[in-house]
């Protein structure tokens, strides 16, 4: 990765398919920031129902719906002077895409049932495993919402094409797994 890009607030989008290394890569981005001091704030957006996936994101106050007894700060907002990880970005519903984006254009939200405009400072990498070109393709994508996420677009490919990096791997595990210093692994045993 370059250095302009984990020096930069540019927004940053991983493609490639599961168990391929996207959420490491957004930690050494991120750790290699100017941010590495703040916090690092994952969240799975297919995880999220979409009827709770604003109040995840830009927090919400007591009273707002039901069951929101206290006041609750968002992923976003606790992600100040930070990076948020949008993992399987592509699964954001279209009405949340809308909403997201107005966010990504300004830094701006307010907590679900307040007027108060809150402004914070975070950069946004984003990750997915789906086909980006076809999701805007068939409009499951909002095309606007994408040009926002992707200031610059990366494409892990997965292990069975970087074979070349399996050794590196065996050797990073068992040393951490080791008692033994140093540890080297024949290739051609790999």
């Amino acid at each position: 990765i370059s250095k302009d890009i984990d020096d930069s607030d540019i927004p940053v989008l991983i493609e490639g398919e599961s168990r391929t290394g996207k959420e490491m890569l957004a930690h050494y981005i991120h750790s290699n920031s100017k941010r590495s001091n703040g916090p690092f704030v994952p969240i799975n957006c297919a995880a999220i129902t979409e009827s709770l996936c604003e109040s995840e994101v830009f927090g919400h106050i007591k009273g707002s719906f039901t069951g929101a007894s206290k006041d609750r700060i968002g992923r976003f907002e606790m992600a100040d002077q930070g990076t948020v990880f949008l993992d399987e970005v592509a699964e954001i519903s279209k009405v949340m895409q809308v909403k997201l984006l107005r966010f990504l254009q300004s830094l701006e939200f307010e907590r679900v049932g307040e007027s108060i405009t809150r402004k914070i400072n975070v950069r946004i990498i984003s990750a997915t495993n789906r086909d980006i070109d076809e999701d805007i393709k068939n409009g499951d994508l909002r095309e606007d919402f994408y040009y926002r996420l992707s200031g610059v677009r990366i494409k892990l490919p997965p292990l069975r094409e970087r074979k070349d990096d399996i050794p590196y791997i065996v050797e990073y595990f068992l040393t951490q797994l080791s008692d033994v210093s140093s540890l080297t692994i024949p290739t051609e045993t790999l």
